[in-house]
């Protein structure tokens, strides 16, 4: 009962992840591709939650939390250019 529970669940997380990539590619504005990404990021996370449950074992934790940190990381840069056109700003001194 629990494998078919988690295998909806791994093709509903699909479905999404397939939903939010054409919101990416029609996305009307910037915001909404990062949202997106965002998004993209976090139904990933959990669909390899669920595959690590399904296999019985611990090895995917180490890939989720490092693509948990990636996710976090590039939604803040992009945040950044957003609102700022630079991630990294650099000061020059004449």
């Amino acid at each position: 009962m629990l494998q078919t529970i988690l295998m909806i669940a791994l093709t509903l997380f699909g479905i999404a992840i397939f939903i939010t990539f054409i919101r990416i590619l029609l996305g009307p504005s910037f915001s909404d591709r990062v949202i997106s990404m965002d998004v993209i990021g976090v139904n990933l996370i959990s669909a390899m939650a669920i595959v690590s449950i399904l296999l019985q074992t611990k090895a995917f934790l180490d890939v989720i939390l490092i693509l948990a940190i990636l996710a976090f990381i590039s939604t803040i840069a992009f945040s950044k250019f957003i609102e700022r056109g630079v991630v990294i700003e650099r000061k020059r001194h004449r």
